[in-house]
């Protein structure tokens, strides 16, 4: 279900809230204000706190704003020329020019220690039925695998 051909304002959304997750800010207005909303979910949404820094990005007032260590701005990110594509390196949402360029960078360039298996990755909101159903698979699939 990839939107393809525009990276819409969702797929932005959440490559900002898998970055907050690991504590790169959003720097507003040319390194005026930068911000790093937490928490990012609340249950299976995004927070208030996550919804308030959105608001202030996509505000006309806030001039520029992009991820901390990028280039490129939230408001380009939000055009046709860009989508949203796992890093090779680590998996997570970098922004791809359509035309097939990468960013320069991924914002995982400056992480010390990134990536890093021994720690859970930053996520979606959960959705819990979904969660719970695929735990279930699994424990009926070891069941049935002792059983044998």
């Amino acid at each position: 279900m990839y939107n393809h051909g525009m990276a819409n304002t969702e797929d932005v959304r959440k490559y900002l809230a898998y970055w907050f997750q690991l504590g790169k800010r959003v720097v507003i207005g040319n390194g005026v204000t930068s911000l790093l909303p937490q928490p990012v979910y609340k249950g299976d949404r995004y927070s208030q706190e996550f919804e308030k820094c959105w608001q202030q990005i996509i505000s006309s007032e806030s001039g520029d704003c992009h991820l901390e260590g990028t280039h490129e701005t939230i408001a380009e990110l939000l055009t046709s020329a860009w989508e949203m594509s796992p890093c090779s390196r680590c998996n997570m949402p970098i922004p791809m020019r359509n035309v097939g360029m990468p960013a320069e960078t991924c914002p995982c360039n400056d992480l010390p220690g990134w990536p890093n298996t021994d720690l859970p990755a930053p996520r979606s909101a959960i959705d819990n039925q979904q969660k719970l159903t695929g735990i279930r698979d699994r424990l009926l699939k070891n069941l049935s695998a002792k059983i044998k």
